[in-house]
């Protein structure tokens, strides 16, 4: 877990209790198959949390308008697959990483000289205008009505997407995998360490020589790129991509989550997504019209009792453990 917001130890060595959220997704594979198709989307949700955690977490570059790099992502996917006739499933990841790259690139480049309302404010703009063009740009994105028709080969040519869901999960969890191990990386680099000491004072980074700038919109492009990466898999799973991927709603969902499990820590990105959306599933069959309620109640009493989230909770508790005598 993060050495950089949570007290947690500087070693870059991976240490044995990292490997709990792969063993749970593993054993939940064999136990709850029913549940595949969710699990798949739990594990995107995790890598597009993961990708926002990067900027919020350690670069502390706050945005409402991370969906705009997962809806590119989704959109791209989506037309290689329905328009283009490009059915293999890497092409289409990696078309989408490369559009989430671009935009990444090319809007952190004009945003991230800003600050503060401006920077929010500007985040919102792109996603708005995103979200616009895919509306009108019927004959490529389908409008209102979304996406269909998106084709997506066996990946490798030998495991099909199947209707439970086993080779998505799969897929997916797969991906995580590369995403976690990037992003875990590059936290514990002397990169990731000059991040927290932007977060923590860009004015003395500045002082002492340090590229601040560039920096972020290194790090902007690599979360952009991630969360690219998450909305392909989604448009993939899904085989269907509509509006709601360019929506409000998406990345204010997105920033609960990472509230939820802890904000600057690697683990709060799985953590959250996983509490979030197994409560509005199990929510939203017991009070359709109120599950919201029940979510909005879940995230105040966390933000009043546990500033770190539900990994901020946990820690107290070992704490408190290890000074008993």
């Amino acid at each position: 877990m993060s050495a950089h917001a949570g007290g947690y130890s500087a070693d870059p060595r991976i240490r044995w209790i990292e490997s709990l959220p792969w063993i749970v997704a593993i054993a939940a594979f064999f136990a709850l198959p029913e549940y595949l198709s969710l699990g798949a989307r739990i594990l995107i949700y995790i890598l597009y949390a993961l990708s926002l955690d990067l900027i919020v977490g350690y670069a502390g570059i706050i945005t409402l308008g991370h969906s705009a790099y997962f809806g590119l992502g989704a959109y791209v996917a989506g037309i290689l697959a329905a328009k283009a006739g490009v059915g293999d499933p890497m092409v289409q990841l990696a078309a989408a990483a490369a559009a989430g790259a671009l935009l990444g690139i090319g809007t952190g480049a004009i945003i991230l000289r800003t600050k503060a309302l401006t920077l929010l404010m500007l985040t919102l703009a792109i996603t708005s205008v995103l979200l616009e063009i895919a509306n009108k740009a019927t004959a490529l994105t389908g409008g209102a009505d979304g996406l269909s028709g998106v084709v997506v080969a066996p990946i490798f040519g030998l495991f099909r997407f199947d209707i439970f869901g086993k080779t998505a999960y799969l897929y997916c969890l797969l991906a995580l995998l590369l995403g976690w191990w990037l992003v875990r990386k590059m936290i514990y680099s002397p990169f990731g360490t000059s991040l927290t000491g932007v977060r923590e004072n860009s004015l003395r980074m500045h002082a002492i020589g340090a590229p601040v700038y560039w920096r972020l919109v290194l790090v902007y492009t690599l979360s952009a790129t991630i969360a690219g990466v998450a909305g392909g898999l989604i448009t993939q799973t899904n085989q269907f991509v509509g509006l709601n991927v360019f929506s409000f709603e998406s990345a204010g969902e997105l920033l609960v989550m990472l509230i939820l499990g802890g904000v600057g820590r690697i683990y709060g990105a799985f953590v959250g997504p996983v509490v979030y959306l197994i409560a509005q599933d199990l929510l939203a069959k017991q009070f359709p019209e109120y599950w919201y309620f029940g979510i909005g109640t879940m995230l105040v009493l966390v933000v009043m009792f546990a500033r770190g989230g539900i990994l901020g909770i946990l820690d107290s508790i070992l704490v408190k453990l290890r000074r008993r005598p």
